[in-house]
């Protein structure tokens, strides 16, 4: 159960004594942001309205999923989409491409995918002054504001490689050269978790990559009406453009002054420290069927995620509430089940869900000493 703590935009003297701890310590003001901060953000709000409007003409549903990617996107981050096939994955990352207006490339990843073909290569060409020989890089596909990465996990892990330092220093190294990737950018990736023979699970390091793992589940039975309807009769819609790459950048700039309270950052780093079998503040159940828990990332990419969606919604603070709502995506690809747990049926998506319950979200949460 997610517990929403969002309260009007009043100072922390309206708070009565009766307000819950985790209301009071967290900041209701807008003293942290100018003017034009406070502007954006409720122009923030209203471009993410009117985005789903948009995408809503091609895309039937998945509102959390259009909500999950959108946060990353705000962060300044990456996200792997996971789901069966045929449940519009591609067709919602290149909508979404069109409704923000980007540079779009899909890159369909295959065993014989070699690093060159994703990053680009030197070649060598005649200058036509000189007439001498010289390298010149051609770039590949990665040179794009969003990329689709489409089944990433079917490509070699020298290929997998290759995208490591585009997603962490957002740059290619060829040829002794350093060449810069657009900004924004982001990787949006895909993966079947049904067909896993000649595939090439994904390494931990890469995983921690992306801010969010988003499930893409099957649609609602009125959903799945309204697709058959649409797609059979012709009716799917035109997008237009919502938002641009100067927007983007200005809101991913934004959330790094959103204000987020002690008690909030308190509860986060509570959450991931309680992942981790052998801790201190590890339950049972933790010690019983985790392998391994969160890392550092994992309070960070919190944090982040519930600071991006609070400018979603018009707020100018973090919650608790936005802390839990991002809870699943940022931890089940950092919280490993062991032998015990999945002979239990019990995956890391429950594991997060047994975490929120035995962290109440109304305990006070200090700093460690």
């Amino acid at each position: 159960m997610v517990v929403e703590t969002a309260m009007p935009h009043r100072s922390v003297a309206w708070l009565n004594s009766n307000t819950p701890d985790y209301f009071e310590t967290t900041d209701m003001t807008t003293e942290n942001l100018s003017p034009d901060e406070v502007a954006a953000v409720q122009k923030c709000e209203q471009a993410y309205n009117k985005l789903r409007d948009e995408l809503a003409k091609v895309i039937v549903g998945q509102n959390e999923v259009i909500e999950q990617v959108l946060i990353a996107i705000f962060a300044r981050g990456h996200a792997l989409l996971e789901g069966v096939p045929g449940l519009a994955k591609t067709l919602l990352v290149s909508s979404l491409a069109q409704a923000l207006h980007l540079s779009f490339k899909r890159i369909q990843f295959t065993p014989d995918l070699m690093p060159s073909d994703v990053t680009g290569t030197d070649v060598i060409q005649e200058n036509v002054e000189t007439h001498n020989r010289e390298y010149k890089f051609l770039p590949g596909p990665l040179f794009a504001n969003m990329i689709l990465a489409d089944e990433i996990n079917r490509t070699p892990p020298k290929t997998q490689a290759a995208m490591l330092e585009a997603m962490q220093e957002r740059q290619v190294s060829a040829g002794g050269k350093i060449h810069k990737l657009p900004d924004p950018f982001f990787v949006l990736a895909t993966q079947n978790p049904l067909e896993q023979e000649g595939t090439y699970p994904l390494p931990e390091a890469q995983l921690d990559r992306f801010l969010l793992h988003i499930r893409v589940d099957y649609p609602t039975a009125a959903d799945e009406w309204e697709i058959a309807r649409r797609v059979t009769s012709g009716q799917m819609g035109n997008i237009t453009t919502t938002m641009h790459g100067d927007d983007i950048t200005t809101y991913q700039k934004l959330v790094h002054k959103v204000p987020v309270s002690d008690q909030v950052l308190g509860y986060a780093h509570a959450l991931v420290r309680a992942s981790r079998p052998g801790a201190a503040e590890a339950p049972d159940f933790v010690n019983k069927w985790v392998n391994w828990g969160a890392g550092p990332r994992g309070v960070l990419t919190l944090v982040t995620c519930a600071k991006a969606r609070a400018i979603l919604y018009g707020r100018y603070h973090a919650t608790v509430g936005d802390v839990q709502a991002v809870a699943k995506g940022a931890l089940r690809h950092r919280i490993a089940p062991n032998y015990a747990a999945q002979a239990a049926d019990v995956n890391s998506e429950k594991l997060i869900g047994m975490l929120m319950e035995k962290l109440p979200a109304d305990k006070k949460y200090v700093q460690p000493a």
